[in-house]
């Protein structure tokens, strides 16, 4: 009797979770496709039109916008993922002075977001004359990557015998060869881990773009949707909806893909950090 109550508690809980994630994703699908350019309280299955979204594209820069996301979201992907594992194989494999005050600093850094310092990291892109340029994303993306990644990647890494970088020591490979040829290729699911957050990253973001992006045609998605709403008396609310559901297409495609290798990395690296 206990077991049958014990169920029925967790998968009542599993519904009411379910439908408080999936009833505003059906709201803003549907929404997408209403009749009018104002938010609906209620939604007419007899009124569904594609409108919106030949509008959203004759009427915004969205394409745009699109591109510039997707640019530097595939940027911010593979520099990320160099940057961390060669963090994360040295922090590993290496046993140098200073490490343990290394590892430390870099687990303090990770507590803190990236935008608490925008304020310096606008004065110095400034000075460099790279504001409005997609480049600072990228770089501001990649180095924020760093801390909170490198403590979960070093966690797969240090389950990963030393033994076999021993064997293909002997075999006369070298270090960086060891890497590549071994490491990486057994890295799979954490790598895979590592580039799918960080892809998402730039779909969603509004605070960085928003301060180091200017104008319309650097803009990226989350700054152009939010502008078309950004009003007193927004008459947008549907071509917004159709620029949010054609967001989550890449995204969600991304998930499908690399599903099985995502919950291999992360409950890989956080088990045995």
């Amino acid at each position: 009797m206990k077991k049958k109550i014990t169920s029925v508690l967790i998968h009542t809980e599993l519904v009411l979770m379910s439908c408080l994630v999936l009833v505003p994703v059906i709201w803003i699908v549907l929404s997408s496709f209403q009749k009018g350019s104002g938010p609906s309280e209620y939604i007419r299955f007899d009124e569904l039109t594609i409108a919106n979204y030949k509008r959203l594209f004759a009427e915004t820069n969205y394409g745009i916008w699109f591109f510039n996301t997707l640019r530097v979201a595939l940027a911010n992907m593979v520099l990320s993922v160099a940057l961390i594992m060669v963090t994360a194989w040295i922090m590993s494999r290496f046993q140098f002075k200073g490490k343990k005050y290394g590892l430390m600093a870099i687990m303090i850094l990770s507590m803190f977001p990236t935008f608490l310092s925008m304020t310096a990291i606008y004065t110095l892109f400034l000075t460099l004359g790279l504001i409005g340029k997609p480049i600072t994303l990228i770089i501001v993306y990649s180095a924020g990557a760093i801390p909170y990644n490198t403590w979960l990647v070093k966690g797969y890494l240090d389950g990963i015998p030393l033994a076999i970088d021993e064997a293909a020591y002997m075999d006369g490979c070298t270090r960086f060869k060891t890497l590549r040829y071994i490491t990486l290729p057994l890295s799979k699911p954490i790598i895979t881990y590592c580039a799918v957050s960080q892809f998402m990253l730039p779909w969603m973001d509004y605070i960085l773009p928003n301060i180091l992006l200017s104008g319309d045609k650097t803009r990226t998605l989350a700054v152009g949707l939010f502008a078309l709403i950004n009003g007193k008396e927004s008459t947008n609310f549907t071509i917004f909806a159709c620029g949010a559901v054609l967001i989550a297409v890449p995204i969600t495609a991304m998930f499908i893909i690399f599903q099985k290798y995502l919950v291999q990395g992360v409950s890989s690296g956080a088990d045995k950090g």
